[in-house]
């Protein structure tokens, strides 16, 4: 916004460290120990909180906001608590949004394959950004306007290979809308190798890696999608909604929408989405 106050994003490996902490404290103890009143459903029975989650957040959002007083958090389970929460993205305040456990339910399984997701962001642009798996140490690192790293190593994956079938995460088709369903199920005829999402934020960091080609998702939670998009935009990608524009933090977006290690993949994917 113009004319807005300056402030420093704060030294990413203060943030780094805050984040290892919460799970070591919060999230790793309980990694395979789980018993079932650790474990609930909020909107249904794929949707599921644990005392992991709700334990990860609580540290975050005080050692976050430690780092950068006067900023606000938008965490999953605070929302999920008052939805009015969401609206700090709107607001003048820098704003951390936190997932502290991206792929619940890959936790409450038992599998690695989840994360704990954190950016920075104000006046609904991602500043920065962090992705942390847990079970396997991996911490990938995005700064606006200076690239990307897992493990301090630049990402930089460049288009995929010519000739090979595209790798595509996505959404499952079902529990949306019809017009999102068919969108969604053309992915299914276009030739792409498919598969679903454990973990929106480990799909990014594949997108990041060149491990994949694209994602489609229909669900536009900030906590699930800011960390990662930044992540690929600055190893090289791009991402789109179906009406042509990069998906926005605060809402609206029409969806489903697709991010893809470059923008000639992400229009590909978006004309599939539109049935072209």
């Amino acid at each position: 916004m113009a004319g807005a106050p300056a402030f420093r994003v704060p030294d990413s490996a203060a943030v780094e460290a805050a984040i290892r902490a919460a799970a070591e404290a919060e999230i790793m103890p309980r990694y395979r120990q789980l018993s079932a009143a650790d474990i609930a459903q909020k909107s249904g029975p794929h949707d599921l909180v644990t005392v992991a989650d709700r334990g990860a957040e609580a540290h975050l959002a005080s050692s976050l906001t430690a780092l950068l007083p006067g900023s606000a958090v938008v965490g999953e389970e605070s929302v999920h608590a008052d939805p009015a929460v969401y609206e700090a993205l709107d607001g003048d305040a820098p704003v951390w949004i936190v997932d502290p456990v991206d792929g619940t339910r890959v936790f409450v399984a038992g599998e690695p394959g989840f994360c704990t997701l954190v950016a920075l962001a104000r006046y609904g642009e991602v500043l920065a950004s962090w992705t942390y798996a847990p079970a396997t140490g991996r911490m990938a690192v995005a700064l606006r306007g200076r690239g990307a790293r897992l493990d301090g190593e630049v990402l930089r994956p460049g288009p995929p290979g010519p000739g090979r079938r595209l790798r595509v995460a996505m959404s499952h088709p079902d529990h949306t809308s019809e017009e999102q369903k068919r969108a969604l199920s053309g992915l299914a005829g276009s030739g792409a190798e498919l598969r679903g999402s454990g973990s929106a934020g480990l799909d990014y960091l594949a997108l990041a890696t060149g491990e994949l080609d694209a994602v489609a998702y229909n669900w536009e939670y900030a906590w699930d999608h800011a960390a990662g998009l930044l992540l690929v935009t600055e190893a090289g990608g791009a991402h789109l909604t179906l009406s042509g524009v990069p998906y926005r933090i605060t809402g609206g977006n029409a969806l489903p929408f697709t991010a893809a290690r470059t923008e000639a993949t992400a229009r590909h994917v978006r004309r599939i989405l539109l049935g072209g």
